[in-house]
């Protein structure tokens, strides 16, 4: 497996791929890996010739009152797991090969709509900084293959939609959400839960699904439903950020012809933000 840090090592090391006519898959992260990370690599193995894991902590998705610095660096471990796995190269950009000029004077990437609402409401800025640093690295990178989990349902779609209007010569794909056994999405940051809001965590997921059900059911009072669930969560000790119904495809309110939709939350538990998603087909 090779360990590259360098853009100018990376292209070298690409273009050989190329003329072998390989195709690549890439799997951008921010390390601190889990199952819901592995399952990604395991799926760009099914796909791609060569596998191509990025580990970049990016300042720019996060706010000034977010876990920048508190967030887990572990190289050694992460190296580890995808050398199991075959990964055929982990790429470890510096700050200065990313953001050469600094955060301020960064020519950026920003998709209209998708990134104000629901999450990007909650947290503005947050998915320039996701479209930047996905851009940049695809133009590093240059995969046939990128692959994203669903879990982050929202930046999914933010990517996808940067991928189309920017016209980029490769194609996104997203993967279902990996979950520990009792339903709780996996995520880099459920480390920091303490044990009794470990045990309460699966609740939201458990939510989730009993509102789909009543949407499967029939429900159509969708406000008073939502509205409804956000109280059972902050009555359980949950603080919800939202609750969202939305259309699938474009995240809009849905209308009463739209069939694919997803249901979207994110709440805090203690410290910790969680977030998740349920798609849900009414054909």
């Amino acid at each position: 497996m090779n360990i590259i840090k360098g853009v100018s090592q990376l292209r070298e090391v690409r273009r050989g791929w190329q003329l072998e006519g390989k195709v690549i898959g890439f799997v951008p992260t921010m390390g601190n890996l889990h199952q819901g990370h592995l399952n990604l690599v395991r799926e760009a193995k099914k796909h791609a010739d060569v596998v191509v894991v990025s580990i970049f902590v990016n300042p720019m998705q996060f706010g000034p009152d977010e876990d920048l610095d508190a967030y887990p660096r572990t190289l050694d471990n992460d190296a580890s797991l995808l050398n199991a796995l075959g990964v055929d190269a982990i790429f470890l950009p510096s700050i200065d090969d990313i953001y050469a000029k600094g955060l301020e004077q960064q020519t950026f990437v920003e998709v209209p709509g998708l990134s104000y609402m629901i999450c990007g409401a909650s947290r503005p800025g947050h998915f320039r900084g996701v479209a930047t640093i996905v851009c940049k690295l695809f133009n590093m990178v240059q995969p046939n293959l990128a692959f994203f989990g669903e879990k982050d349902f929202q930046q999914l779609q933010v990517i996808k939609a940067m991928v189309e209007d920017l016209s980029m010569n490769l194609e996104v794909v997203g993967v279902p959400t990996t979950r520990e056994n009792d339903g709780l999405a996996m995520s880099s940051r459920n480390q920091y839960l303490t044990d009794s809001e470990r045990k309460l965590a699966p609740t939201l997921y458990e939510k989730m699904q009993a509102l789909s059900a009543e949407v499967l059911g029939g429900r159509r009072d969708l406000t008073k439903l939502l509205e409804t669930y956000k109280s059972e969560l902050a009555g359980l000790g949950f603080k919800p950020d939202y609750l969202e119904l939305r259309n699938a495809h474009t995240l809009l309110q849905p209308g009463h012809e739209d069939t694919k939709l997803v249901l979207l939350a994110a709440a805090f538990l203690g410290k910790t933000r969680l977030i998740d998603n349920l798609q849900i087909s009414l054909v």
